[in-house]
């Protein structure tokens, strides 16, 4: 699958780009990884909230041979093959899995420490 290919598949969600990420390639939205390309299949970014619609669709989630021999199985999930057929449908799925990526790289609230740590500690809750 050649990146014009890939731009032209997802013509209906918004411009993508493709790095070569691995043995394979990431696929970009507005700077985000969205979906990884390996071995011509997309795999979209999927977490608890969307991944119900792969596993209606009967489709699993990518996953490689880690070092000592155990499989490391990652959030991104095979896109469904109806949707490479289907460019609208193909934009929904794909905004959701931007979204996906999108909560996953926001930062995490850091614990709190010194002084205010202690004060809420010592905060009775009602």
């Amino acid at each position: 699958m050649t990146p014009d290919h890939i731009s032209e598949l997802f013509a209906q969600f918004r411009p993508v780009s493709v790095r070569r990420l691995f043995g394979g390639a990431g696929l970009y939205a507005d700077g985000v990884m969205f979906a990884i390309l390996s071995k011509n299949a997309i795999y979209l970014k999927a977490d608890d909230a969307t991944r119900a619609a792969f596993e209606q669709e009967g489709c699993a989630p990518f996953s490689y041979q880690a070092k000592g021999g155990q499989r490391a199985i990652m959030s991104y999930w095979r896109m469904p093959e109806r949707l490479y057929d289907d460019p609208d449908e193909l934009a929904t799925w794909a905004e959701r899995a931007l979204a996906v990526a999108r909560r996953a790289s926001e930062p995490k609230a850091k614990p709190e420490k010194g002084r205010a740590a202690k004060r809420a500690a010592r905060t009775p809750r009602r």
